[in-house]
């Protein structure tokens, strides 16, 4: 319960902050009539929708194992993270074909203090919580609440690149649109890499080679050195993880003493990792 409830004091906190910043930054980009202004408030306002995305996705995954459900309901937030991916996937493809209309409609943005200013102080609280989200998904192991973090800080990127152009659009037209399609290249690469990471983690990857080097040396430890390990398989998510593991004993061990021998490696692992 104390997981899901941090989780749901970060997606709230979100959900407030970017609905305010969402309308700062639509008043700054239609007084300024700033393409990329207009759009990243858009992107501010899609980071609340990924927030309740998160929040439901602790709900359900908070729930216990079931009859339908025996490994529990964990991946649900594996499923808000792709879900929050594609989100980001699809902003950042608007984003980019508005910068691109910008361009060739050889249209600037005008000069204003006060989007300066909006913009400024949003990609200070949108880079914030975006560390704040990262410390806490990572200590909790929640996925959807890391790629809401990389949301967050996406934005915050967009934020401060604007301010640049808003300080430099008077005197070059183009860089708008430029910024734009920067933007919108790094809410894209952002994208890719949270589907990509909760897709390998639904489908169950292999471990990496640190953690399977780790698992080694625990099991030396407690089993004849004549063991054999191999598939090696881990899936983790919601907070739940299953190792498993073939482990191949000396012929002519008994299956009691091989039984003590599993017994104590469970143990083991379990303490360890």
């Amino acid at each position: 319960m104390e997981r899901a409830r941090e989780g749901a004091l970060v997606g709230w906190t979100s959900i407030l902050l970017n609905v305010v910043l969402f309308v700062l930054k639509m008043w700054a980009g239609m007084v300024t009539g700033s393409v990329a202004m207009i759009a990243d408030a858009w992107h501010t306002l899609a980071d609340s929708v990924s927030s309740v995305i998160v929040l439901v996705g602790f709900k359900l995954g908070a729930q216990p194992a079931d009859r339908k459900h025996p490994f529990g309901h964990g991946r649900a937030e594996l499923i808000a993270a792709v879900m929050i991916g594609t989100l980001l996937l699809l902003v950042g493809l608007g984003f980019g074909r508005e910068a691109v209309m910008r361009l060739l409609d050889r249209e600037p943005a005008e000069f204003s203090v006060f989007a300066i200013v909006v913009f400024g102080v949003s990609a200070i609280l949108k880079e914030g919580l975006a560390q704040w989200s990262v410390r806490v998904g990572r200590r909790i192991d929640a996925p959807a609440l890391v790629a809401d973090a990389w949301h967050h800080r996406s934005d915050a990127i967009a934020s401060a690149v604007i301010v640049v152009g808003a300080l430099l659009g008077g005197r070059f037209w183009w860089v708008d649109g430029v910024l734009g399609l920067a933007v919108a290249a790094m809410i894209l690469h952002a994208a890719y890499d949270i589907i990509k990471d909760a897709a390998e983690r639904l489908m169950g990857s292999v471990p990496d080679a640190v953690f399977e080097a780790r698992v080694r040396e625990v099991v030396c430890a407690v089993a004849p050195c004549d063991a054999e390990l191999h598939h090696l398989h881990l899936h983790s998510y919601g907070g739940h993880h299953e190792l498993t593991m073939h482990l191949y004993l000396p012929a002519e061990m008994t299956v009691a003493d091989a039984h003590a021998i599993s017994e104590r490696v469970e143990e083991a692992l379990a303490l360890e990792l």
